[in-house]
């Protein structure tokens, strides 16, 4: 679906703000919420200007944090996407991440998507994440397979499970703490 567990929100959150990236690519963005969090938390004091008794939302080019997402679904696209991301690419990824440069952003999320690839496929789209990055990749996948098939929206089909171990053989060596989800964060090291 659109969103994820709500269970994960904040060991991503307290990651993102300890790390204080400049640049964030959210792939499989759904409904926002994380660039949204990211918006509000990492930017914060950039987003709005106080002067005396007058106030004023900062435009966009005014904005430190650049915040891009890439979403398989147009119609999760609402208006808060388009104020809270820079830039947003509508497609699938594994066909937009071979056309994105190497080392471009210093954050990669991947909420809750690498389930709905299959392992070959799975393990071409971690090998993009990693690529991208200039610092972290953060992925969370579920623990335990959940059957899910949406017909209105294939790419929400769930078609593997990714245990602990395969995760840290693909480099994903720090694992954050969750109940439901592997938090996993791949360091990039130059």
């Amino acid at each position: 679906m659109p969103f994820s567990q709500s269970t994960q929100i904040s060991a991503i959150m307290q990651f993102l703000e300890h790390t204080r990236p400049h640049s964030i690519l959210d792939v499989g963005m759904g409904m926002g919420q994380y660039g949204f969090l990211s918006r509000i938390n990492l930017e914060n004091e950039n987003l709005f200007e106080v002067n005396g008794k007058k106030g004023r939302l900062r435009e966009k080019y005014e904005w430190k944090l650049r915040i891009d997402g890439i979403e398989g679904c147009g119609a999760y696209i609402t208006p808060v996407h388009e104020f809270v991301y820079n830039a947003i690419v509508v497609g699938n990824a594994l066909e937009i991440l071979p056309a994105t440069l190497n080392d471009h952003y210093d954050i990669v999320l991947a909420i809750d998507i690498l389930e709905h690839f299959d392992k070959k496929e799975g393990l071409v789209f971690l090998k993009h994440l990693k690529r991208i990055t200039k610092s972290h990749v953060l992925i969370s996948t579920p623990k335990e397979f959940c059957p899910q098939i949406v017909e209105a929206n294939p790419y929400e089909n769930h078609r593997s499970l990714w245990s602990k171990e395969e995760l840290i053989e693909q480099g994903f060596d720090t694992i954050l703490e969750n109940p439901i989800s592997w938090i996993a964060i791949h360091k990039q090291y130059i």
